[in-house]
């Protein structure tokens, strides 16, 4: 495993499937993949942290449970998937009425990434979302 910006493409794959605790897990995996990368040290660490959240909560609750977690970075981007167990496409509703519980994962997903999407296969579908690597890179310090 190398240390510092990925040069060409670095992928890093994490099973999930049968995990228990597989948000904690995913959280943690890409935490170490944003230390490793050097990317740990900005607003927008903490940001990718809580859109991979976003992204494993809504498999285990709506989708047949979480899979897998695919992070691939290089010099433009760091590409996060959640593959689930279903077909079924995400639909990001309105933005949620205030006072009401839940509907609010794929528009925090929407605010948070600078690209999003989901593509099916087989029996299942990857949701994605990309951040752009300068953002992960020069953006504000965390706590400021």
């Amino acid at each position: 495993m190398s240390v510092g910006l990925p040069s060409g493409s670095q992928r890093r794959r994490l099973a999930l499937a049968g995990v228990p605790g597989p948000i904690a897990k995913g959280r943690a995996f890409t935490r170490q993949a944003l230390r490793d990368w050097g990317w740990d040290q900005t607003e927008t660490s903490e940001d990718t942290l809580l859109l991979v959240s976003e992204l494993l909560t809504n498999a285990a609750l709506h989708a047949d449970g979480c899979r897998e977690l695919v992070l691939t970075a290089d010099e433009t981007a760091l590409h996060i998937e959640v593959h689930d167990g279903t077909t079924t496409l995400p639909v990001r509703h309105p933005a949620p009425q205030r006072g009401t519980p839940g509907g609010r994962g794929l528009y925090i997903v929407e605010r948070l990434s600078d690209r999003w999407g989901a593509h099916t296969y087989g029996t299942g579908k990857a949701v994605w979302a990309e951040i752009e690597a300068s953002r992960l890179e020069y953006g504000m310090t965390a706590g400021r």
